[in-house]
């Protein structure tokens, strides 16, 4: 006979359960290709329970985004801590991981993604994920031994998601971009931007 009743510590366990196999799938194959049917029956709950935590896809999405947040500060951190890695090293390095996200575990919205999940989103779901990105990114550049304010932060953002997206993006949704010198064009891109973080950190005063 079906389970009919839950405590509050079921539904918290099974919460916890469809955002972290949620982060799963959509590291793995995209968040576009993930649905919530395959969400919910590795979970092994029911359609009309898997909408009782979440009305809708976009705020599953979310939720997996804001989830592994502490997973990349733990990561970030861990490499600055490797004696075996200089800081340029470190830095690059976890910027190459960000941007093979589906490799890595980590889930990462393509430019399409993008304009889906955030047509969806209240204006209130909104500036809470700004908030939160925010923060994020502030506290990759603190753990870079970075002294970070709103422009720097802002800045770090724009070109940490700049190089993620155009690497998703090559050659499926800029088709006129060169799809052999999309490695070359990473790797030039990040030592740009480990040259921008650079600068930053020599100039502890934002």
């Amino acid at each position: 006979m079906p389970k009919v009743a839950y405590s509050d510590e079921d539904r918290e366990r099974i919460r916890t359960q469809l955002v972290t196999v949620g982060l799963e799938l959509m590291a793995k194959q995209g968040i576009q290709h993930t649905t919530v049917e395959q969400v919910y029956k590795k979970v092994g709950i029911s359609r009309t329970f898997f909408y009782s935590f979440f009305p809708t896809k976009e705020d599953l999405i979310v939720e997996t985004l804001y989830f592994q947040q502490p997973k990349i500060i733990k990561y970030v951190r861990t490499l600055m801590a490797d004696p075996a890695l200089s800081w340029r090293d470190a830095v690059k390095k976890f910027l190459h991981t960000c941007c093979f996200g589906e490799k890595n575990g980590i889930a990462v919205l393509t430019i399409e993604e993008q304009q889906l999940l955030f047509k969806r989103l209240s204006k209130e779901s909104y500036q809470v994920f700004r908030q939160k990105q925010l923060r994020l990114f502030g506290e990759i550049l603190e753990s870079f031994g970075i002294k970070a304010d709103t422009a720097r932060i802002h800045l770090f953002t724009n070109l940490s998601l700049t190089a993620i997206v155009v690497r998703k993006a090559i050659p499926d949704t800029l088709p006129l971009f060169v799809p052999e010198a999309a490695d070359e064009t990473l790797n030039v891109q990040l030592d740009a931007i480990v040259d921008t973080l650079e600068k930053f950190k020599t100039n502890p005063s934002p």
